[in-house]
């Protein structure tokens, strides 16, 4: 082992505890609460427009605040940023748990995914920042608890609720939340301790200027990486809205044989954070990835739409593992930028460009059968994107940065 590539914990095991604590709570409070709409429904009086509101709060919040938090790291930098989004977290789940009406209920679930939606942002620049000669392997991590993260709240959502009551269910995960808090404040501290130090050992070492802005929507890089993300995210929520639906009228599924194609298709996802991310590290052209899931959306999709009741687990497998774009574009984040700063920028941007397509997903998809009557041209618009995706492959292979390409060209 080389003193360029030291020992993943030595030195870093604090940040490392820190960066998956943070994941483990970047799905917590998308998941745990469609559960028990019902019972919370049946006490505080949600409504259909109230869970459509919702079910729309996650991605237009990750979009919105995808925007904003390179703003908010320019001036802040990341730790105390972060600080942040751990806080409104914690004061979303606690507001939701005590929510005597849907406003309530709407608030704290709005200041959840803001919270969540700095914290998609940040986490990709933190790894490149204490993990630089990790990049994969952290990412691999941090993707995986992500994923695992996305599926355990839905499965004790409910038993929680019968047995402690729907606040509870959603109050519990404040506490790993605040768990998440410790590590960074004490990083935080410990980085100001060692400032303060290093001034008074050598009082002409000045403070290190802010970083400027990194105009990454300049780069077809940036607009490549975005994407990528877009792709896996658009596709993602549609599945997850209507999944169960499509496959229960095109091959006839039953409910449950529907909701568990759903988690088929959403465990796919675990087996990718693992894989991927170690992957793009070593190989030499990380297009052959992008071609891979692009593949994987068009015949899962052709598969569905030419032999739905053929093999229909095949196809929902197929398409579920469309989304390794989602760890493949975390790792670009950081692969296809030099420093904090452009990290940070491109996070911001890829995030909010792909979570607003996220969101228009499942819209469009509800719309297209709405007007036709049918899932085939929903299947097919799912299918384009799929295969148009490869496109972007081509350019995000290309082993460069954002801000070498930014200055060839002179930007």
């Amino acid at each position: 082992m080389t003193p360029e590539t030291p020992p993943l914990w030595r030195g870093r095991a604090l940040a490392l505890v820190g960066i998956v604590l943070v994941a483990a709570n970047l799905r917590t409070a998308v998941t745990s609460l469609s559960p028990i709409f019902a019972e919370i429904d049946g006490d505080i009086g949600v409504g259909s427009v109230g869970l459509g509101l919702l079910g729309m709060l996650p991605p237009l919040c990750f979009a919105l605040f995808g925007v904003f938090t390179p703003r908010l790291v320019r001036r802040l930098h990341l730790e105390p940023v972060l600080l942040i989004a751990l806080g409104s977290i914690v004061a979303g789940h606690l507001m939701r748990s005590l929510a005597p009406d849907f406003a309530v209920l709407a608030i704290g679930s709005a200041l959840c995914f803001a919270g969540i939606g700095i914290g998609n942002v940040v986490l990709p620049p933190l790894v490149k920042k204490y993990f630089p000669d990790r990049v994969g392997l952290v990412t691999s991590l941090y993707a995986t608890v992500l994923s695992v993260s996305t599926f355990i709240p839905p499965l004790i959502a409910v038993p929680v609720a019968d047995a402690a009551g729907w606040q509870v269910s959603l109050g519990v995960w404040s506490i790993v939340a605040m768990l998440a808090v410790l590590p960074w404040i004490t990083l935080i501290v410990r980085e100001r301790r060692d400032a303060r130090a290093a001034a008074a050992t050598d009082p002409e070492i000045e403070e290190v200027p802010r970083a400027g802005r990194v105009l990454v929507h300049r780069s077809p890089i940036a607009w490549a990486v975005a994407a990528v993300f877009a792709t896996s995210s658009l596709n993602a929520y549609a599945m997850f809205t209507w999944l169960p639906t499509i496959v229960g009228d095109v091959a006839g599924v039953t409910p449950a044989q529907g909701g568990l194609l759903l988690s088929l298709f959403s465990a796919m996802g675990v087996p990718a954070s693992l894989i991927v991310p170690m992957l793009v590290a070593r190989l030499r052209n990380v297009a052959v990835l992008v071609y891979v899931a692009s593949a994987c959306f068009v015949l899962g999709y052709l598969g569905l739409l030419l032999w739905p009741a053929t093999l229909t687990w095949l196809w929902v497998l197929l398409a579920g593992l469309g989304p390794l774009l989602f760890p493949l574009a975390l790792v670009l984040i950081n692969l296809r930028t030099a420093t904090h700063e452009g990290a940070v920028a491109l996070s911001g941007f890829v995030q909010s460009v792909g979570y607003t397509l996220g969101a228009l997903g499942p819209l469009v998809v509800s719309l297209l059968h709405a007007v036709t009557g049918s899932w085939t041209v929903p299947l097919l618009l799912l299918l384009a994107t799929g295969a148009l995706c490869a496109i972007a492959g081509r350019i995000t292979g290309r082993p460069t940065t954002i801000e070498a390409d930014l200055a060839a060209r002179g930007r």
